[in-house]
């Protein structure tokens, strides 16, 4: 059974919403309190919580995952049925507020590790241009497969994040994504934050309020 997400509503009149995934294990609970400090007060804010699932990373144990991980190499293998599913249900969440008279262009997705990743491979492969990507210590899921997978237009603005401290997805990983994403979008920033491990800082978030509110004046 699915967790209804948890959603901060604009304070005044609603022009924007940001769809923003939490990291393995986590709830959309988790990052309700930052990302309500940094959006612009017209935007709306959905985080939705991931299905429990078993985790083979985590020797199996069931915990809140968008797909299966199944090694933190990136050249091994990948949950590609997993991954792809999901996508498609966080495009139906677009699709949701499209009905609701947001234009795809006002919508922006975010994620954080994990939700990170899924925010990338959604946008990249989702029919209509979106306002941005706001991806924090990721990487992109099937990169193999890109930029074959992409059906969105070349100049989505994606703001990538990273601590260059980062025990859990390395450092490079961020690199490698970035430096492929260049490779066939457009207008692709990826910022270093020295010393953070696999957390956000002051900072970081400092930088998202910017993003946030110049993406979707």
């Amino acid at each position: 059974m699915s967790i209804a997400p948890v959603i901060i509503e604009a304070t005044v009149k609603h022009t924007s919403t940001l769809i923003f995934l939490h990291g393995l294990g986590d709830t959309g609970h988790g990052w309700i309190p930052a990302l309500a400090t940094i959006r612009p007060p017209s935007m709306k804010v959905i985080c939705p919580t991931a299905p429990t699932m078993p985790v083979t990373l985590n020797a199996g144990f069931r915990m809140p995952s968008w797909f299966d991980l199944r090694t933190l190499d990136i050249s091994g293998p990948e949950d590609e049925e997993g991954i792809k599913s999901a996508a498609q249900n966080i495009k139906a969440m677009i699709d949701d507020e499209v009905t609701r008279g947001i234009a795809a262009n006002r919508i922006l997705l975010g994620g954080f590790s994990q939700g990170g990743a899924l925010a990338l491979f959604t946008a990249l492969t989702y029919n209509q241009p979106l306002a941005g990507v706001v991806a924090l210590s990721c990487w992109l899921p099937l990169h193999k497969q890109f930029p074959g997978l992409k059906t969105n237009a070349d100049d989505i603005p994606i703001f990538q994040a990273h601590g260059d401290f980062d025990p859990v997805v390395p450092y490079k990983f961020g690199q490698l994504s970035a430096s492929l994403l260049k490779s066939f979008m457009k207008n692709v920033t990826f910022k270093t934050y020295n010393g953070v491990s696999h957390t956000s800082s002051e900072e970081e978030m400092d930088d998202v309020r910017e993003v946030l509110a110049s993406w979707v004046k």
